[in-house]
C-alpha cells in the first residue's frame, strides 16, 4: 500500500502557467512593440517578434503572428505597387500601403496594449 521509491512524482504545476512564459503585462508590451515596429521595420520586426517571443506566451504569439501576416500581406501590395509605378495608380497604391500600415498598426498597438484580440481586416494568412 506504499508507493516505490524509485517512483516519478506527477508535475504537480499547472498546465496553463509554463516557467518560462511571461507575466501577462510583459506579453501585452511585447505585442505592442512588434505592432509598432511593423510601422518602421516592415515584416522583419514581426519576423523577429516570432523567432524569439513565440514562446513566452500564448498572447503575445497571436498577436505576433497577425502582425507577420498583415506585414507579409502589405508587402506584396507594395511589390505590387511598385511594379505598377510605371503608371501613376503605382503611386497611389503605395501611398494607400503606407497609410494602411500606419494606421492599421497603431490601432493593433492599442488593442494588444488593453490585452484585447485584434485581427487586421484584408490580412493574408501565410503564418498560422
Amino acid at each position: 500500500m506504499s508507493t516505490a521509491p524509485d517512483r516519478p512524482q506527477p508535475n504537480l504545476q499547472p498546465a496553463a502557467h509554463r516557467p518560462d512564459e511571461w507575466a501577462a503585462s510583459d506579453q501585452r508590451l511585447w505585442a505592442t512593440l512588434v505592432h509598432l515596429g511593423g510601422i518602421l521595420l516592415g515584416w522583419l520586426a514581426p519576423l523577429l517578434g516570432l523567432l524569439l517571443l513565440a514562446d513566452r506566451g500564448a498572447f503575445v504569439r497571436r498577436h505576433v503572428v497577425t502582425a507577420l501576416n498583415f506585414q507579409l500581406t502589405l508587402f506584396l501590395a507594395a511589390l505590387v505597387g511598385w511594379m505598377l509605378s510605371i503608371v501613376a495608380i503605382g503611386l497611389v497604391l503605395l501611398l494607400a500601403v503606407f497609410v494602411v500600415n500606419v494606421v492599421f498598426s497603431i490601432i493593433a498597438a492599442l488593442k494588444a496594449n488593453q490585452g484585447a484580440e485584434y485581427v487586421y481586416p484584408l490580412a493574408i494568412r501565410f503564418v498560422r
